[in-house]
């Protein structure tokens, strides 16, 4: 299985390093046509908005395509893609994920942070490093809540599609990659059960 990674700007790079040391055959796309040649994509951190201006009309028909169909995993900036509603400011997404998302919503200041919230995932609390991150303010009826930080959703999955408000490629601990593995049946163990579901 040949997993994507969205190469057009952000930390795509430290995605394929991480995909590539839990074994997966990683393909750094740069063209939309690209998309044809993965079952699975990563959509990295960096700015939503340039990431619409570079994918173009085209682009993003494909990639909303892909997303309907095959397993996809946004962090930060990719979490805004996928989600339905975007606010500050009102943004164009792909509406692959029933969320409201606020951008910039820790302060467009603030370099970075490193926090733990609890997870399904595993017993011990998930580190999480919020670059510039987004809020998740609303998650829909059928969208899983994975993680949390302050009492929000930080990572969320509905059915083979993830998003993250934080960048856990930046971390140790390759937790949530491996799930998302998993999930797009590239690992050998099926998805965590138990998930609990957004009231």
């Amino acid at each position: 299985m040949k997993i994507g990674v969205l190469a057009l700007q952000g930390d795509f790079d430290a995605h394929r390093r991480r995909l590539e040391e839990l074994g997966a055959d990683v393909v750094l796309v740069r063209k939309p046509e690209q998309l044809d040649a993965v079952e699975a994509l990563v959509i990295p951190g960096g700015e939503s908005s340039t990431f619409l201006k570079l994918l173009g009309e085209k682009g993003l028909e494909k990639l909303k395509d892909f997303v309907r169909t095959k397993p996809t995993f946004g962090t930060c900036a990719g979490a805004i893609l996928l989600a339905s509603e975007i606010e500050n400011p009102a943004q164009t997404g792909l509406g692959a994920v029933d969320i409201r998302v606020r951008r910039n919503a820790y302060g467009r200041q603030i370099a970075s942070d490193v926090v733990s919230g609890p997870t399904v995932l595993k017993k011990e609390p998930l580190e999480m490093v919020f670059i510039r991150g987004p809020v998740i303010e609303r998650a829909g009826p059928g969208v899983k809540v994975l993680a949390e930080y302050a009492g929000k959703p930080s990572l969320v999955q509905r059915e083979n599609i993830m998003a993250a408000t934080f960048h856990p490629e930046l971390t140790d601990d390759t937790t949530v990659h491996e799930y998302f593995l998993r999930l797009a049946g590239a690992g050998a163990k099926k998805p965590a059960n138990g998930v609990k579901s957004s009231s």
